[in-house]
């Protein structure tokens, strides 16, 4: 299997483990257990990296993969398309921010940025879930 054929998996995996990590830090944050949100937030911020870095390896060299679905879904994917693409170019800098806040030990504001960028992240993360799903195995 060539990298084209394989990365669209590849990113969607890590897409789920970002979302995983994401949701498994706001609990260990509403527990009081700082140190596993420590962790689960990292682990998010790295398979996110990870994603984005095979994300545009991938876009570079693969074909445009075209969307195969007709009648009413089709609108709804691309309106679900430009919601992502455009809340994932806002999410990013946000989730940086919001990182460089907390290693920063600035836990007012990192918190107050977090409550905004939290659930953008994760309807991102989960909106690509669905992309992906909807082009790699529902409308083939």
């Amino acid at each position: 299997m060539d990298a084209a054929a394989t990365l669209p998996h590849v990113t969607a995996t890590l897409n789920g483990a970002a979302l995983a990590a994401a949701l498994a830090g706001l609990g260990f944050i509403r527990m009081g257990r700082r140190d596993l949100h420590r962790a689960a937030m990292v682990t998010a911020l790295l398979a996110s990296a990870l994603f984005l870095t095979a994300y545009v390896v991938y876009h570079f060299a693969a074909p445009i993969f075209q969307f195969r679905g007709t009648g009413w879904v089709r609108p709804l994917y691309y309106t679900l398309l430009i919601a992502h693409v455009a809340l994932a170019a806002l999410v990013t800098p946000m989730i940086l921010i919001t990182a460089w806040r907390a290693v920063k030990g600035r836990f007012d504001s990192h918190t107050r940025l977090a409550r905004w960028t939290w659930p953008v992240w994760v309807f991102v993360s989960a909106s690509g879930l669905v992309v992906y799903a909807m082009l790699y195995h529902l409308y083939t």
